[in-house]
Formats: C-alpha cells, structure tokens, sequence
C-alpha cells in the first residue's frame, strides 16, 4: 500500500528515509537509533520548531541531562510559551545524539514556533486534558507545544486544533471526529488498553537481530489506513504544519541527496510521503500569524513527562520507559531489583527471595494473559503481591519514585537565558540553593548570613510569581528568627522568571519595580499592609518608601473600621523583622499607631447593631487589633529611639475595651471577648469579671444574648477552659445559668454553646465535665478558703516546691545538688531571681 521496498525500507524510486516513532517511546528510540546506524544518512531531519537549529550543538554539551525541553516564548509577552520536551528515551533526542556523535547535520521541521505562538494568542478557555488527551500520542501533535498563558493554565498547542488554512478559513470544530490511533489499532487487535498493546508490539520487541526498518514500515501501513479512513482525524492544524515539513524535506533533499532521515510522529508518516505540488503546500502557510519569539533549553522533569503536554503525548510511567530503554536486557529482573532497594531504603523487610519470587510471578501473569513479556501491569501485580503484602501504601511509594520518578534535567550554562535567569543563576551557586525535582523542607536560621540570604531570595520570587519555595509553620521553634520552607523547582517556573524579566534584569531590581507597581495597583488598605511585610521579608528598601507612602494614602481616605483593623495586624506584625534582619521600619512604626489610633475612635460605634455574623467578625478584628497593639507598644519608632514610645497606645486600648465591655448596644459575643481581655491584661479584677457574668446571665437578659456573651469569654480557642478550670465562680455561674435556661429557648443556645465548647482540648473538657458533676459543694472544697485565688491554695506547699528544685537546677544547666539542699535553695532563688530581672 505504501510502496516501501523491504530492502532497506526505502520506497519505490527513491525519497527519504522515514521513521515514524512514538513521542517518548522507548522502543521508538531503540528502533531510531538502529535505523540510523544501518543507513547512515548525511543529514537528519527532526519534527521540532526550526528556531532551535543553533541550540542542537548544546545536547552534546557535558553538562547536558535529560529529561531537558526546548522552550519558546513570545519576546513582547514571556509569559505566552511553548515547550518542546525530550527524554533520553525519546526518539528525537536520540536522533539528535546520533547526528552529533557522527558529525551529521540536524535540523529541525516543523513549524516555526513564532506561527505555533500566535496561534494560541487567538485561542482561550481551553483546558490541559481535553486537548492534551485528544491528540495522537503516535505523533498527531507534532509541534509539541506546550503553552501557558498568563493565569498559568495550560493549554496544549500546535496538536492540529483549530488551525485555519493559508484563505483564513475555519478549523475544525469541537465537534469534529477527533481520532487517537494508537486506541484504534489496540482496538482492531483485540486490545482493551493502547498502552498495553504498544508494550506488546514495540517496547517488548527488543533490539534483536533483522531488519532495522521493519517495524517503520509496518507502522507506516496502519498510519496509512487509518488517514485513509479518517482523513485528518479532527487535527486540521496538521495539515498546515505537514506541509511546512514536506517543503522543508525538500530543501534537504535538493542539498543532500535521498540520504536524508526524517524522524517525526508516525501520524504524519503517510502525508509527508504523498507528493503534492510546492505552490500548494505555499499557499496553506500563506498569511499565517507571527509572533517574535525567543528559544532556549530548561531542564524537564519526569513527572512533568506524565502529564499530558509536550507532544500531546503525556505518558503515564516516565520512569519505567527510561528503564525500559537503559536496560534492553533482562529489564523485569533488574525492575525488581530498584524496588527491593526502594523499599529497603524505607526500612521494609525485602530480601533477594522476595526479588525471585516477584519476578517469578509477573512471568506467570504474562504468560497467562498472553503477553511476550511481563509490563508495568504484571510487575505491579507482582510487587504488590510479594513485596508490599497486598498493601498499596508501599505501592503507592514504588509508583511515586519509580515509576513516574523525580528525576531533574540539567542545562549547560552556555545555553541562551534571559538576564534574570542568569542572575537567578548566579545567585543559587552563590547561595548553595540548587534547584532539585523532589520536594524537600528547607530550614533556615535568619541570624546565619546564608540562611539569611536564602530566605531573602525566595520570597523576591514569590513576590515576582516565581513559586519555587512556600513557607510552612516552622516545628519546635516560634521565633522570629527561624523560617521553613518548602521547595519544589517545576519547569514551568522557568516561564515565570522569563515572564518575570519585563520588571528588571537582576532578582533585586525586578522585584523592587515589581513591588513598587503592586503597591500602585493595590484595591485595598490590607493588600497594601500584606505587600509592605512581603518587602520588609524580601528587603526591598528601595521599593518600601513607595509602598509606605501608598499606604499611608490608603489608610488616610479609608474610613471602615474593618479595613483599618484588618491591615494593622500585618503592618505590625512586619515591625518584628526589624530585629532579625537590620531593617529599619522607623516609617512602619509611625503608620501603624495612626492607624492604630483611627481604629481605637472609630471602634465603639463601629460594633454598634450588628448581626451575628457581622459580631463574629468584628470580634476575629478585635483578637486581631489586641495583638497588633501588644507588639505595637514594645516596636521602637526607629533605631535612635528607646524601646516602646508606643506604650500609650496600650492603656488607651484598654478604655475602648471598657467602653465595648459596658455598652449594651454591642453584640453580647464583642462585649464578652472585651471582658476577657482586659481579665488577661490585668486591668479588670476577677471579682468584676464574675459581677459582669453575673448580670449577664441574669434571669432578665435573654438566653440567646447571654450564649453570645459566653461565646465571646470563653470562646475563640483563647484558653477559655483553663480559666473555667481555675476559677471556679465563673463555671458554677455558667453551670447555673446553663441548668435555668427553658426548654423552649435551650434549642437556641444550643449551637453557640457547642461551638464554644467543642474548641476546648479533650483533657480540659473531661477536667471540666468531671467538676459540673461532682457539683458545686464538692467543687468548692477542693479549693482552699481565704483570701488566695480561686483554684489554689492559700500558701504555698513548701515541701513540695522543695522537690522540684533539683530538676529546676538542671534546667536552667546550674549544676546538680551537691551544695545540699539550703544552700541549694539559695542559690535557685538567687538565680531565678536574675533570670526574671
């Protein structure tokens, strides 16, 4: 049907070789290499973007390791992108490998990517999976283009979708019969699963001895057949780039001859080999859009292989192909043996008897579903059987690690970069932060010059939209001066440092200028506060004037109470980093009490005939404002100044707690929070704190008011139910409010008490549960009369203080209890009275 001759699998009269291969598929690659090898062409001809020519020589660099992918980008707008990706086990790159270790030309053919670019400029609104999922994954998208748009979404390009012809007419639409051809033949052999029937007829052929052009011939067939039925198969940008390649076949040709290889989807095979007229294939590129575009290599990584972009062709398993194509022989024995080393690693029981019986069983589940040799499938089965005792937690690790794996390309550093990306670069060697696949937790102590700088350069990049690192909650330390981060380097985020160089050409400068365009472009007073701590984290001195000054704009015309104490937790909270890392934030004090200021007038009537949502947060800004106001009174107004010339704005704090605890216009939630917290400071005695609970809970004040009022007391995960636990007034007034409300009214309060309450830790609401029944008599005879507070005794058990002093000793590393026990306590009072000043 093709007209190929057996004899070297060259057609009738001449023409050029063509290798019609999977887009990463192993057996395709073996099969690329052997073809190459027995008919030694001059020159060979690539399906990828033809502005990449001049960066083919930088895959024979040293310092070059797959998995790496081409990467295009509009010049006027980097964040419109495209990437070309290749693994060592894919066909491109081993063609690429085999013309530089011969010294043969090889170019590139498919279509430009400054066309491949403006196509996706016109298309929108189009996800991963449906285009990427739709496109032949034996090469029916041959541009292998990737793009993303600025949201960051990606959107499969150049897989023949919508793509118009050189008179500007329509593409194809959505409902256009859409064809994968590698389902279609599984299908007609019998097959339930293309990938299953791919491994049995090409990845478990192997590299034997025959005739190297055999399985291309008999690809090209099937290919034929089925364009013969299906035409373009809904992929009609194809035809547009199919006829850019034949054009570009026959430049090589007319420089080298029919000893010319051609490597590129098996889908295009059939079209490539049909003879059309020149004027024709001219006039499909006709009028197409341009883009300027610039190209270069970034690394890759496999789990980036397995999804469904770069060629339309993601595959689920990236690392069983490349060890499918690094260990042609005995491939199931040598897979056992990586698992077995896996879950060792992982402190599980596997032994060599393990191995032998795994690779035993995946044989006998071969050869009992017919297959030549065992799959991913069988050695699943046979790993989760034997070695993970049908559990799929440990599976899960083995596909994580294995089989889809975390392995990091690597780019020479001659490859072309845009300024940013070379001072990221230089930047990352300086700091000792290389960029890894893995996802790992990275510790840092500000006080230390590198961790310093660490910390500094991740968040510039997330301040740029560069998300290599996400700060978590540090364990074990709640200091200012620790961070923890967690760093994962994606490819994508190669786009976004391109995207990123429109704001400057060193990480400082264009975060600076980026900073500086936020804080301009800002909608509200809080994102204005968050991006003045983004600075002070990121130390931009240069761009914090503007965003002070923006700030300072900003709190002055907004009038809602709720902005104001929304921004002033954030604006505070950046006071701290002053210390850490030698910022002044001098300006950052003087915002913060003017704005502190403005809340303390305008929250009373601000708190005024709200509902139960609107009191709920207003409380949350009330929790907020208090402490912003503690760190607020302690900040120094600037390096020069003594510590705390804020402290007034404590004690005029503490009046608008008294105005909100005694108004009886504020939600009972508000005024009950008041009245804890001036308990907590100090500034409201607990004989008044249990009068005002008293009156709250008063037969007079209804059930739903007096449950809001609780709420606000005791609520909020603010260590409500220690302070019943200790003071024992206040838990038998709710205890006898609780028992006197109506039935009829109990339903109401109900939600509310639950809530509050069900905050509590279990061990404080057991305590708790344990004193309500033995009942208030009880209650009280387990607490000490006299003038002590409630909860403890009177005086102090002196034999039992005697006990811990040794233990007090040695925390405080004083040495151990040979001075005997009098001098002992002399020297602990002695000592704590220094550490407590």
């Amino acid at each position: 049907m093709t007209g190929l001759e057996r004899d070297g699998g060259r057609p009738a009269g001449g023409g050029p070789l063509l290798l019609g291969v999977r887009h990463h598929g192993p057996g395709s690659a073996r099969a690329v290499r052997a073809a190459l090898d027995a008919a030694r062409p001059e020159t060979v001809l690539i399906e990828g973007p033809p502005e990449a020519d001049a960066l083919i020589a930088l895959a024979g660099d040293e310092d070059m390791r797959p998995p790496v992918a081409l990467l295009a980008h509009a010049v006027d707008e980097p964040g419109r992108s495209a990437f070309w990706p290749l693994a060592e086990f894919s066909p491109e790159w081993v063609a690429i490998r085999w013309a530089l270790e011969h010294e043969v030309p090889a170019r590139f053919i498919d279509l430009p990517a400054t066309h491949t670019l403006a196509w996706g400029r016109d298309e929108t609104d189009r996800a991963v999976g449906e285009e990427g999922d739709a496109s032949p994954k034996a090469g029916g998208d041959g541009s292998g283009a990737a793009e993303a748009d600025g949201s960051g979404r990606e959107a499969a390009g150049g897989d023949g979708e919508g793509a118009g012809d050189s008179a500007g007419g329509e593409g194809p639409s959505q409902d256009d019969i859409r064809v994968d051809p590698l389902a279609v033949l599984a299908e007609t052999a019998g097959y339930d699963d293309p990938e299953r029937w791919w491994e049995d007829v090409v990845e478990h052929r192997g590299s034997g001895e025959g005739d190297p052009f055999a399985p291309f011939g008999v690809l090209e067939e099937a290919m034929g057949a089925l364009r013969e039925t299906y035409g373009d198969a809904g992929h009609g940008r194809d035809l547009v780039r199919e006829a850019y390649m034949r054009l570009q076949i026959r430049a090589a040709q007319r420089e080298f001859g029919d000893r010319v290889a051609v490597v590129c989807g098996a889908w295009h095979v059939p079209a490539l080999r049909r003879r059309t007229a020149v004027t024709a294939d001219r006039a499909l590129l006709k009028g197409l859009a341009k883009v300027k575009a610039d190209m270069t290599w970034v690394p890759w990584t496999h789990r980036r292989l397995s999804r469904a972009s770069g060629y339309g062709a993601g595959i689920d398993s990236p690392g069983w192909y490349g060890h499918l194509f690094g260990a042609p022989d005995r491939p199931v024995e040598r897979w056992m043996t990586k698992v077995a080393g896996l879950l060792r690693e992982e402190d599980r029981i596997v032994s060599p008897a393990h191995v032998i019986e795994a690779v035993r069983l995946a044989e006998t589940l071969a050869a009992m579903r017919g297959r030549p040799l065992p799959g991913l499938g069988e050695t699943t089965d046979a790993v989760r059987a034997v070695m993970c005792e049908g559990s799929d937690v440990p599976l899960a690790l083995v596909h994580d690690r294995l089989v889809v794996g975390d392995v990091l390309g690597e780019v020479p550093r001659s490859a072309p970069a845009v300024p940013l990306q070379r001072d990221l670069d230089r930047t990352q060697r300086r700091l000792r932060l290389k960029p890894e696949a893995l996802e790992r937790e990275l510790e840092l102590d500000l006080r230390k010059e590198t961790d310093a700088g660490r910390s500094t350069l991740l968040h510039r990049l997330r301040l740029l939209g560069v998300a290599w690192g996400e700060p978590v909650a540090s364990r074990g330390s709640t200091g200012t001066f620790r961070e923890t981060w967690r760093l994962r380097w994606e490819p994508e985020l190669a786009v976004r440092v391109a995207e990123a160089g429109v704001w400057g050409t060193t990480v400082l400068a264009a975060a600076t200028a980026k900073a500086e365009a936020d804080a301009v472009a800002a909608q509200g007073l809080a994102e204005v506060t968050a991006l003045a701590e983004r600075c002070l984290l990121a130390e931009l001195p240069q761009a914090l004037p503007v965003v002070m000054r923006v700030l300072a704009d900003r709190a002055a015309l907004d009038a809602d109470v709720g902005h104001l104490a929304q921004a002033l937790p954030a604006l505070v909270r950046s006071l701290r980093y002053g210390d850490v890392r030698g910022t002044d934030t001098g300006a950052l004090a003087e915002v913060a009490a003017g704005l502190a200021e403005r809340i303390f007038v305008g929250l009373p009537p601000a708190c005024a005939a709200l509902d139960a949502d609107a009191a709920e947060e207003m409380r949350r800004h009330v929790d907020a404002v208090q402490g912003a106001v503690a760190l607020l009174a302690d900040a120094p107004a600037s390096p020069a100044d003594g510590p705390g010339p804020h402290r007034g704005l404590r004690a005029r704090w503490q009046s608008v707690l008294h105005v909100l605890s005694e108004r009886d216009s504020v939600p009972g939630v508000i005024r009950g929070r008041a009245v804890r917290l001036l308990l907590d400071d100090g500034e409201l005695a607990q004989d008044e704190a249990a009068r005002l609970m008293g009156l709250v809970l008063s037969p007079g004040t209804p059930p739903g008011d007096a449950a809001a009022w609780i709420e606000g007391f005791v609520g909020g995960g603010s260590g409500g139910g220690m302070l019943l636990l200790h003071d024992e007034r206040l838990l038998a007034l709710v205890d006898a409010w609780l028992t006197g409300v109506p039935a009829e009214a109990f339903t109401d309060v109900l939600p509310l008490l639950r809530r509050t309450f069900s905050a509590y830790e279990p061990g404080v609401r057991r305590t708790l549960g344990e004193l309500v029944r033995r009942g208030p008599g009880q209650r009280a005879s387990a607490v000490a009369a006299g003038p002590g507070l409630y909860g403890f005794a009177a005086e102090l058990e002196n034999d039992r203080a005697d006990a811990v002093l040794p233990v007090v000793r040695l925390l405080l590393g004083l040495g151990g209890p040979e001075d005997g026990p009098q001098q002992e306590e002399e020297n602990v009072e002695n000592d704590l009275a220094g550490v407590t000043g």
